[in-house]
């Protein structure tokens, strides 16, 4: 049974190089959505107003063993334009969450959340996990449909799931992706 995080690496195609995450990236990553209320709008934690605010959040990533965070670098700029990352690995049914991801709005809607998918997903299956996880604030219809469109199926919705920072409680959507489910959704989006 697969039960540790996997190891901090380098994935990359064509359009995207995850890199593990590091605070050389928070230059960028300050840039390329840092102080945007859009590309915070759902996030559990309040709008990054500084770099250091966002290296705050960052070292949440950094310092913690429930945590592989990476860059994720634009081959086309070199420039880091969001980070995601693998979380919650639980020791008893071999699966992993791609979680806490986010992307500057110059890249929404381009190959980029695809080609993270892609090889984040491709990368954990080929560790010998069993089940990925994803999932979202019930309010977050894009990224809701973003993971659909990538082979996630509804799971379920968990009521009341956690506090947001205006005070209010996050319902969440889960989405999950089965080993034997991946090769079909990964052929598909390929040919896209």
């Amino acid at each position: 049974m697969t039960a540790k995080m996997p190891s901090p690496v380098v994935l990359e195609d064509d359009v995207v190089r995850l890199e593990p995450l590091t605070p050389a990236h928070l230059p960028d990553l300050f840039v390329a959505g840092g102080a945007d209320e859009e590309v915070w709008r759902y996030s559990p934690y309040l709008t990054p107003r500084t770099e250091g605010e966002l290296a705050a959040l960052a070292r949440g990533i950094l310092d913690s063993d429930r945590y592989v965070g990476f860059a994720v670098v634009l081959k086309e700029t070199g420039r880091a334009v969001g980070w995601t990352t693998y979380i919650d690995v639980p020791d008893y049914d071999e699966s992993l969450e791609i979680g806490w991801t986010w992307y500057g709005r110059s890249v929404w809607r381009t190959a980029v959340n695809t080609a993270c998918k892609v090889l984040l997903l491709d990368h954990a299956f080929g560790l010998g996990y069993n089940r990925m996880v994803l999932k979202t604030d019930v309010r977050n219809t894009r990224s809701q449909d973003a993971i659909k469109r990538i082979g996630g199926v509804y799971e379920g919705t968990l009521r009341r799931q956690r506090l947001r920072p205006d005070g209010t409680w996050r319902d969440t959507v889960y989405f999950g992706i089965l080993e034997e489910e991946w090769p079909q959704h990964r052929a598909r989006l390929v040919n896209r």
